[in-house]
């Protein structure tokens, strides 16, 4: 039973980081600047995307590698 909840606690948690990813990248967009300088650019947003995008993905091919999905 333990061993279960263990695997389980790790699916979970490697989860959690895949999505916290994109959160953050999101909430820091999301907050109202002015003076950000990739706000005014005109591949910003598209570059915001990919790096939310990339981040996940090498968090999934991280904790695919080690066992944890």
């Amino acid at each position: 039973m333990s061993l279960t909840q263990s695997e389980q606690t790790k699916k979970i948690s490697a989860w959690a980081a895949i999505l916290f990813a994109p959160t953050l990248i999101g909430t820091i967009y999301g907050m109202n600047f002015d003076h950000m300088p990739e706000l005014h650019w005109t591949f910003g947003y598209p570059l915001a995307i990919a790096g939310m995008l990339g981040l996940g993905g090498i968090f999934y091919w991280i904790f695919k590698r080690v066992g944890w999905l």
